[in-house]
């Protein structure tokens, strides 16, 4: 029997039933998990056996979803649809602020709690920290009260967020952001570590550059878009060249994010129609939305893949990581935060758990040495992954975290692990920063009167005569 196991960023995944046992009075099925593909095609999911063969128990209580799956087979291909579609694709008004709403469209419809509907909000949108959310009551003049039950809410209702840290996180969460200067001058100060290639991590280009293609795929389109411009004929690509198309794709985002927003993957969908304008789509009003919604299913479908072969970015959300106690996929997602790039690499090449343990151990007494700062830089270099695992999976107290990193906590390291974590200097950006935004910094601070104004003004005097 197939069954879903879990969520992950709204698509399931999927497991098949091999037995049946109860454990301490608690009905438990142990479960044998497949990779699943979405195929448009057949408007179903390909299951593949996963490659490491691993079996989990799981509580039917634990179960995401029971509704009934029908598999079958066509050809060699084992395919999953549901025997009912369940889900009934809602959309909300979402308000963030004066002159500032979006539309929110949720494919797999209603979520079951206000929580999953949060959640949902700060993925589509790329907003960190906690939110409130509010509706807009008929009962009192349509204003806006505290939503505390999904059931209050329906399809095309408004929807308020309220930012509980941030409020720039709200605003900004849902506006692209401005480029900014990446560039960093040589410092023989600092030692970063060097990922493999494969794995490096860059920050989101300003405009995303659609990668070269497979020969046989820029044959075709270099075809298709001289028909275009000749007699304004469309391309419908086959299943096997749009594949082709998405995958690369996928290996170009991946490069930069695991976790796209909502806007970055629009981006790239729009990228793509300007390079190659024979795959702009008929019917839509802006010519790629069928195209931004087959990137997030592939790379959803590119994150699974990823995280059988051990990820850790990918693996830290499965729900072997999650706590026992509360087992749900939805449960503290963790991402990269705005500007994380390196936000949890894999350990370097012949490193293991034990070996980097070792070196952490021996910072703790090379630490203490006088004039040892070369050791220490390559050490904490070396351990970067190995740290960055442990404050993502583990959550670690900062006096917990410092006694067991203490050469992390000095200048010189904190702006290395800054700069090794968003690949951008933090004091020159700083300072970069500042000076772009003195002007009206000093106006603001200039406007008291009074004494205070008088002091100020003082204060400001030498700056005015420069």
């Amino acid at each position: 029997m197939i069954v879903i196991c879990e969520f992950t960023d709204g698509l399931p995944e999927f497991g098949q039933i091999i037995r049946i046992c109860v454990l301490q009075d608690t009905v438990n099925f142990m479960v044998k998990k497949f990779s699943a593909w979405f195929r448009e095609h057949y408007r179903a999911f390909e299951l593949q056996p996963c490659p490491t063969g691993k079996m989990f128990l799981i509580t039917h209580d634990a179960l995401p979803e029971k509704y009934p799956l029908h598999d079958y087979f066509v050809g060699p291909l084992r395919l999953v649809t549901f025997k009912r579609y369940p889900y009934i694709k809602m959309k909300l008004r979402i308000v963030f602020g004066a002159n500032n709403a979006e539309k929110l469209t949720i494919e797999s419809g209603m979520p079951k709690s206000v929580e999953d509907l949060s959640n949902e909000i700060k993925r589509q949108f790329d907003i960190e920290g906690d939110i409130r959310l509010q509706y807009m009551d008929s009962d009192f003049d349509n204003n806006f009260v505290n939503l505390n039950q999904v059931s209050d809410i329906q399809d095309k209702s408004t929807v308020k967020v309220i930012s509980l840290s941030d409020p720039s996180d709200v605003s900004q969460g849902c506006l692209n952001q401005s480029g900014e200067d990446t560039s960093s001058s040589s410092n023989d100060t600092i030692i970063l570590s060097s990922p493999d290639s494969a794995t490096a991590r860059s920050q989101w280009p300003t405009e995303f550059q659609i990668p070269t293609f497979p020969y046989d795929v820029e044959m075709q389109l270099q075809s298709a878009n001289q028909a275009f411009m000749s007699s304004r004929v469309l391309l419908s690509p086959s299943h096997k060249l749009k594949s082709d198309i998405l995958e690369s794709l996928a290996e170009q985002i991946i490069k930069f994010k695991a976790y796209p927003s909502n806007l970055e993957i629009e981006s790239v969908a729009e990228a793509l129609i300007k390079a190659h304008p024979c795959l702009r789509e008929q019917g839509s009003s802006s010519g790629y939305y069928g195209w931004k919604i087959s990137l997030k299913y592939k790379m959803a479908n590119y994150r699974t893949k990823l995280r059988n072969l051990g990820c850790p970015e990918m693996s830290i959300n499965s729900l072997k990581n999650k706590p026992a106690d509360n087992c749900q996929p939805a449960y503290k997602v963790k991402k990269p935060r705005k500007a994380e790039v390196h936000f949890c690499p894999p350990y370097p090449a012949g490193e293991t758990q034990d070996s980097l343990e070792g070196e952490r151990v021996s910072l703790l007494s090379e630490v203490k040495k006088k004039h040892n700062n070369a050791v220490i830089k390559e050490k904490m270099a070396k351990t970067f992954a190995y740290r960055r695992q442990e404050v993502v999976r583990d959550s670690p107290m900062i006096a917990e975290f410092k006694t067991r990193w203490p050469g992390l906590f000095t200048v010189p390291e904190v702006e290395a692990e800054f700069l090794r974590i968003t690949t951008v200097p933090l004091v020159t950006t700083f300072f970069a920063q500042l000076d772009h935004h003195a002007d009206q910094l000093t106006r603001v601070l200039k406007k008291p009167g009074g004494s205070k104004g008088r002091k100020i003004n003082l204060t400001f005097a030498p700056t005015a005569q420069v």
